[in-house]
């Protein structure tokens, strides 16, 4: 227990200490939400992983589609790699940052307001993202609280209170920089602890081989296929359609959301998101592929899914660890769910005053008054969140897989096509963007509310997540093509900032 209490407060002490040194780089606004623009590969990679990846991948995610899909879940890591990391670096990350200085954002609504040059889809995006965040966030705390009462016997209130206030502390005082600094510090402990873990755990059934033999012997007759010898060791598992699901929502999710986004928003230099996009792959790959891989061994442990749900998974596969990994990975899951809390509040604080208080007030709001706002808001998200997280885990009223799946599927449902097409395609119009963002938002909150209309298929949150960011993407075209083109000579000028002639070594460019 000493050993346990020594690494917590020594990580403790060390995000607020980063917190206080990020201060000077957060007295405007461009500084406070963006890092001034000036962020490097490492720190830009490593923000835009750790936020990908919380105790909600950990503890939620990794426990449940582990147990259902076997080693196949491994899918899913790999999903989140390639098509979360590296294709979303790659299609987004240069032009993202190109457009958004040239119209001269700091936020996604704020971009879809200058895009589609109009005010109500702005006030409408930030709305979509101040609702829709907070189920995600109060999801994070759900999945610490679980490790922290099981290595240090806490009552969940205290688990909330300390890593909220913990947050809260040196985003206020550091804004993005301190974000992303910490996240570093943070995404070095979780590729560390991760390794770690995987090798102790299936240590206990006689390493990899002996693991993957006992999986192999598991059957469960409740599943359609469940009785077939070695299907939760086989290529796609059990229910490769449910599979294919997850990878979607967890994967091309990210496209779509502003948290993960706004990232490429403060990348440094071109050099930066060549570096980034390996970085933040390679991150992902160990990360996320390790934690389903960990978690498609959760039947070779006896856990109790009826009294303890999916989400006691993971804690039951690591319970018998030695004291010293468990403090490990209680500071790793601890550093995972920070990083992921710091990018969530800062990112709806900015929308709250950016985009929603900023133009509907009748005084002009400088920007000294501004940051005052975020910082103030960035307290009270935290609040908000902490609050829902105690009423969602007194009154069981949901899985953090479920939490994740709404939150996600409106957001990406509602954001990810128009924001890709209003960074390619000049035909993209603002009507489209409307019924994108209304289709994402209405679909998901039927499907919480009046989940029996919806065919099988799609009953789930996370299915229907998947569901919607698809449709999205063939939606946005359409509507586009049936409305009116917008003004071309607006929409050139948005353009011309990837028509830029520059000038590059003969490394870079081949030439004529």
């Amino acid at each position: 227990m000493v050993i346990k209490i020594i690494l917590l407060l020594a990580f403790f002490t060390l995000m607020v200490v980063v917190g206080v040194l990020c201060r000077r780089s957060a007295t405007d606004i461009n500084g406070f939400v963006l890092g001034g623009r000036a962020v490097g590969p490492w720190l830009t990679a490593f923000a835009y992983g750790t936020s990908y990846f919380s105790a909600v991948i950990f503890v939620g995610y990794a426990g449940q589609f582990g147990w259902k899909f076997g080693m196949a879940s491994t899918w899913i890591g790999l999903g989140n790699a390639f098509i979360g990391s590296l294709l979303a670096w790659v299609i987004l990350g240069r032009r993202t940052r190109l457009m958004t200085q040239h119209l001269r954002t700091a936020t996604m609504p704020e971009f879809f307001e200058k895009r589609f040059q109009s005010k109500p889809l702005k006030i409408t995006a930030a709305i979509i993202v101040f609702i829709f965040l907070i189920p995600y966030t109060a999801s994070l705390y759900n999945g610490l609280s679980r490790l922290f009462s099981m290595a240090f016997s806490i009552d969940y209130s205290v688990c909330i209170i300390a890593m909220a206030a913990l947050t809260a502390v040196y985003v206020i005082i550091g804004g993005y920089m301190a974000t992303a600094v910490n996240d570093f510090i943070q995404g070095i402990i979780m590729l560390v602890g991760i390794v770690a873990v995987i090798a102790a755990v299936l240590n206990q059934h006689g390493g990899l081989m002996g693991s993957v033999a006992g999986l192999a012997a598991v059957t469960d007759p409740a599943l359609e296929y469940g009785s077939v010898p070695g299907i939760f060791t086989s290529f796609f598992g059990p229910d490769p359609f449910n599979l294919f699901a997850v990878v979607i929502l967890t994967s091309l999710g990210t496209w779509g959301l502003p948290q993960m986004v706004q990232k490429f928003y403060a990348i440094k230099s071109e050099k930066a998101i060549g570096k980034g996009t390996i970085i933040s792959t390679l991150f992902a790959i160990i990360v996320a592929g390790g934690c389903y891989f960990l978690g498609g061994f959760g039947r070779l442990f006896d856990v109790d899914i009826a009294a303890g749900g999916y989400d006691a998974i993971i804690p039951a596969m690591l319970e018998k660890l030695p004291d010293l990994l468990i403090a490990v990975v209680v500071i790793l899951v601890l550093s995972a769910s920070m990083s992921t809390l710091s990018s969530l509040v800062l990112t709806s604080s900015s929308v709250f005053t950016i985009d929603l208080i900023k133009p509907l007030s009748k005084k002009e709001i400088n920007e000294k008054r501004q940051l005052v706002i975020m910082r103030v808001l960035i307290a009270v998200f935290v609040i908000i969140s902490a609050a829902i997280a105690l009423i969602q885990y007194k009154f069981k009223i949901s899985s953090i897989a479920q939490l994740m799946g709404i939150s996600w599927g409106a957001l990406a449902g509602a954001f990810l096509a128009p924001f890709l097409y209003g960074l390619y395609w000049k035909r993209t119009t603002k009507i489209a963007c409307g019924v994108s963002f209304g289709f994402g938002v209405i679909v998901m909150i039927l499907n919480m509310v009046a989940n029996s209309i919806f065919p099988a298929f799609i009953k789930s949150p996370v299915n229907c997540g998947a569901f919607v960011m698809l449709a999205s993407l063939v939606i946005v075209p359409v509507v586009s093509l049936l409305t009116p083109k917008p003004e071309q000579k607006s929409v050139d000028e948005m353009f011309s900032c990837y028509d830029i002639e520059t000038h590059a070594s003969a490394k870079e460019y081949l030439g004529k």
